[in-house]
């Protein structure tokens, strides 16, 4: 620390920390756009295409700050039009005609630099051009460093609009009137106003890693441009400065550790990113597993309660889970309210019973879609219902059951539960003629062992035949059921008419 401090007194030092801020920040912010439009190939080649412009821009102006950024500047946007062109002219892969124009003026400006470099009176080193010379920098290349970076901020603010929608909405840009070929070019002029200001921090070679790698990381910690922006400039400067001062204490390059702070940032974005992180989804997957699980728990256990052969052993048997992991779910399922575990005995409550039938419901509802929408058959319908029963929420598969008619059995002629919004009435409100269907949800196990031993199965449509004191006669095709009326007011219904 003590060295760091001791460094930090000399100018250069202080002048060196200020330009890879800058940069960090400019490149941040640009690469944003650059990755998100999918050119971080084109950042690439620009980088390495502008050393045919320090050669000419040497020869006509000698050393001069001014003369190699304009043909810094030139040779980029001609590498820019080139690479355009050969894309839309010539039948060569895009990627492909990016490769062919920066390894083509890359190998001029190496050869041009090798040629000056030999003659007298020429002091021009490659590597500081490749590799970057942040600890040279000059007041010049300071302030030629702010003056770029000013710019590009102030064109991002000003054509902000612009570049968000040609950047996610191309086709909507060209109908509203805007040229997107021609922000694309602005946008590769303020790339190659970026590369040849960071020329001196992290040469040709390693501002791509200034471009790309802190906006991948912001990608992963964000879903708004605004703020991926930002963020994005924000890393760039931590990279830069990160990596500057890293340097220093390790007493190695400053370029290349500003580009593996960068990419170690990167890395824990990877591992900890809040939705997109490795760890955060392995959580996310785990988490959905056993809501799965779960639902499954409760899907299995109204079809068993139904034959009457709900336990722990039919339930582990059906699921092939083992013990051990189905108590806990069940355990967890208790204390939501929707199933009940005493003495080993396995129960459902009114709650559960209905979050269950739901889940038949959306099943077979799947089932019914696979059938008349997609064409599928009988037997390659139940492994992809399976998985989507799951997914959608209710208001999305009450679209899905009012585009298929409303079914009522499924195409295995099994009936379809009714939705959550039922509206629930008893059996002793109906009145003689009147027509209903048993609920799938019963007010407690009493009751359905009742309904079970008349032989009264949930969805089954019944008509009232006669009302009496003592009981209800009821009539479902050609078959009767004499309700008593004490069972009848605890008998849940819905009318036909609400399917």
């Amino acid at each position: 620390m003590d060295q760091l401090i001791d460094f930090l007194q000399y100018p250069f030092a202080i002048r060196a920390l200020l330009a890879s801020s800058m940069v960090g920040i400019m490149c941040g912010i640009l690469g944003a756009f650059i990755i998100l439009r999918n050119m971080a190939l084109i950042g690439d080649a620009l980088s390495h295409a502008i050393l045919p412009g320090v050669v000419v821009g040497f020869l006509v102006a000698g050393y001069s700050i001014l003369g190699f950024f304009t043909g810094s500047v030139m040779a980029g946007l001609i590498a820019a039009a080139l690479i355009t062109w050969i894309q839309r002219n010539v039948a060569t892969q895009e990627d492909a005609a990016i490769g062919i124009v920066f390894t083509s003026m890359f190998a001029l400006g190496v050869m041009g630099i090798s040629w000056l470099t030999h003659q007298e009176g020429v002091h021009l080193d490659l590597k500081d051009f490749l590799f970057g010379n942040v600890l040279g920098i000059s007041d010049n290349d300071l302030w030629l460093t702010f003056l770029v970076m000013c710019f590009t901020i102030l064109c991002i603010l000003s054509f902000y609009r612009y570049f968000f929608i040609t950047t996610f909405e191309s086709v909507a840009a060209k109908t509203l009137g805007v040229s997107v070929s021609t922000i694309h070019y602005f946008l590769m002029l303020l790339l190659s106003f970026a590369v040849v200001a960071s020329l001196q921090s992290v040469g040709v070679i390693l501002v791509v890693a200034m471009l790309v790698t802190p906006a991948s990381t912001a990608y992963l910690l964000t879903e708004r441009l605004s703020f991926m922006v930002l963020l994005s400039g924000a890393i760039g400067w931590l990279s830069a400065a990160l990596g500057l001062l890293v340097s220093i204490v390790l007493q190695t390059t400053p370029g290349p550790a500003m580009t593996i702070v960068a990419t170690l940032l990167y890395l824990l974005a990877v591992m900890f990113a809040p939705r997109k992180g490795l760890i955060s989804r392995a959580i996310i997957l785990r988490r959905k597993r056993q809501k799965i699980l779960s639902e499954d728990i409760l899907k299995h256990s109204v079809r068993l309660l139904e034959t009457r052969n709900l336990t722990f052993t039919s339930l582990s048997a059906i699921l092939s889970r083992r013990r051990s992991l189905l108590h806990r779910h069940i355990k967890r399922l208790q204390e939501k309210g929707l199933m009940q575990l005493s003495n080993g005995t396995l129960s459902l409550t009114d709650e559960g019973l209905e979050a269950g039938y739901q889940l038949i419901r959306a099943h077979r509802l799947w089932e019914s879609y696979l059938v008349q929408e997609v064409g599928l058959s009988e037997d390659q319908i139940h492994a992809d219902a399976e998985e989507l029963e799951h997914l959608l929420p209710e208001d999305l598969l009450q679209e899905v059951s009012r585009k298929l008619g409303d079914p009522r059995t499924d195409p295995h002629g099994s009936p379809i539960p009714f939705p959550r919004t039922e509206q629930k009435k008893f059996l002793s409100s109906l009145k003689p003629g009147d027509q209903a269907s048993i609920s799938f949800v019963q007010a407690d196990d009493q009751v359905r062992s009742h309904l079970w031993e008349l032989n009264l199965s949930p969805g089954e449509e019944i008509t009232v035949d006669r009302v009496g004191e003592q009981e209800i006669v009821l009539m479902s095709g050609n078959r009767s059921f004499t309700i008593p009326r004490s069972l009848s007011s605890n008998v849940r219904i819905v009318g036909l008419s609400l399917l």
